[in-house]
């Protein structure tokens, strides 16, 4: 696991990581993963084949954990330095009873816990004891208290009715960045109108005073012409 580790880091430090995916390297420990991942922010370690926690860093800033379809059973309470856990996925375990979830009680953040194919989900009424151990779970297997689905969402939390408005915003800022360009195209096209015109004003000018001035000499040409007779 330690090789994947580095081989996914990529050559950055520790702390620059906010995502780091082990999906399916074998290991029964957590093994190279340390409190220096200082803003990881997802983990997912799914089919890793790990039987124990013992040794789980301190996450603070850890969001999201996916550890699916490994063959943990308990040892929850290694989970407790990732105090801002909301999510996390724990389907496909050995977990047979109930209480070997109460440490998770301590993650006063976790709102979203599945269960899915472990072997306590068995039991009818799993899902009414999971919520009177974890009184702050919003979401259990995807299902509120009532049995309402919770809604999709994306990894930054957004849902599907966020991201629609989101857009909907992007489209009315192009829309106006557009007519602004169109309004400067019109007043940039009158300027040039304008800029026409005095220009053609101008030679008209220049051609009248070349009219008078041939005019002028004419007349002096004939009162001349006069005064000799």
């Amino acid at each position: 696991m330690d090789k994947r580790i580095e081989l996914e880091m990529r050559g950055k430090p520790p702390s620059e990581i906010t995502q780091l995916n082990l999906d399916n390297c074998r290991s029964t420990q957590v093994i190279g993963l340390s409190s220096e991942f200082t803003n990881l922010e997802f983990l997912s370690l799914i089919n890793v084949g790990l039987t124990s926690l013992k040794g789980f860093p301190k996450l603070e800033h850890l969001k999201k954990l996916e550890l699916s379809d490994n063959r943990l059973s308990t040892g929850f309470e290694n989970l407790s330095g990732c105090t801002n856990l909301k999510t996390l996925n724990l389907s496909g375990n050995k977990i047979k009873d109930v209480k070997a979830l109460e440490p998770l009680k301590d993650l006063e953040h976790l709102k979203s816990l599945d269960l899915f194919n472990c072997d306590l989900t068995q039991e009818e009424t799993y899902r009414t004891k999971v919520f009177e151990i974890l009184p702050k779970l919003k979401f259990l297997d995807g299902f509120d208290k009532e049995d309402k689905e919770a809604e999709e969402t994306d990894e930054e939390g957004l849902s599907d009715d966020d991201e629609d408005e989101e857009d909907d915003d992007e489209d009315v800022e192009d829309l106006d960045d557009e007519e602004g360009s169109d309004d400067d195209d019109e007043e940039g096209s009158e300027d040039d109108d304008d800029d026409d015109d005095e220009e053609g004003g101008e030679e008209a000018n220049g051609d009248h005073k070349k009219d008078d001035a041939v005019r002028g000499k004419k007349r002096k040409h004939e009162d001349a012409d006069d005064d000799d007779e």
